[in-house]
C-alpha cells in the first residue's frame, strides 16, 4: 500500500482508512502476528488517549484509578507490581494525577518510607466518565461481533499474554 501523509500513514497518531490493508514491510514478513499486533495496540492506545483526553487524563492513568477505585488505598511499590509497571512511571503517573487532584498521597503508617496513594471525591465523580468510555474503547474495539467472537477475541489475547509473559521471564525482562 501506498499512502500519502495526507491519506494517513500510521506515523504520528493517524492510522489508514478503514478499509484500506496495511502491508508488511518486508523485514517483518517473518512476524505479520507481531506486526498486526503492533499495529493494533497503536490504534487502540491512540483512541484511548482521545476518549481519556475528554476528562483530562492520559493513557495509563485510568489504570492506576481504576486500581484504587477497586482496592482503596495502595503503596505506591504495590501500584507498581499491580500494573506490571516501573517505579519511575508510577511516580510521575501518581504525580501528575495528584496536580490534578484525582490522588492524594500521605505517608503510610506500618513503613515510614512509603505512601499510600489514595483516590479523592473528585476523582470518584470521574469514575462514571472512565467507565462510560472504557465502554465506548471496547465497542470501537469489537464493533459488532457477536458475544461468541468477543469470547474467542479475548481467549486468544489471554493465551498470547501468557506465552508473552513466559517468554519475557525467560529473556529476564
Amino acid at each position: 500500500m501506498k499512502a500519502s501523509a495526507a491519506e494517513g500513514t500510521g506515523e504520528e497518531g493517524t492510522t489508514p482508512p478503514a478499509d484500506v490493508a496495511v502491508a508488511v514491510p518486508s523485514a517483518a514478513t517473518g512476524g505479520p502476528v507481531s506486526h498486526a499486533i503492533f499495529r493494533v495496540a497503536r490504534t487502540h492506545r491512540m483512541i484511548a488517549g482521545q476518549l481519556l483526553r475528554r476528562v483530562g487524563l492520559h493513557p495509563g492513568q485510568e489504570l492506576v484509578m481504576m486500581q484504587l477505585w477497586e482496592l482503596g488505598p495502595q503503596r505506591q511499590a504495590d501500584l507498581v507490581r499491580l500494573l506490571d509497571s516501573d517505579a519511575a512511571t508510577m511516580a510521575r503517573t501518581v504525580r501528575r494525577l495528584e496536580q490534578a487532584g484525582f490522588v492524594r498521597r500521605y505517608p503510610c503508617a506500618d513503613d515510614k518510607r512509603a505512601y499510600l496513594i489514595e483516590a479523592t471525591t473528585a476523582s470518584h465523580a470521574l469514575r462514571e466518565q472512565v467507565e462510560s468510555l472504557w465502554r465506548q474503547l471496547e465497542d470501537a474495539t469489537l464493533g459488532n461481533l457477536s458475544p461468541t467472537e468477543q469470547a474467542d477475541v479475548l481467549r486468544v489475547l489471554e493465551a498470547l499474554e501468557s506465552r508473552l509473559t513466559r517468554a519475557a521471564a525467560q529473556l529476564g525482562a
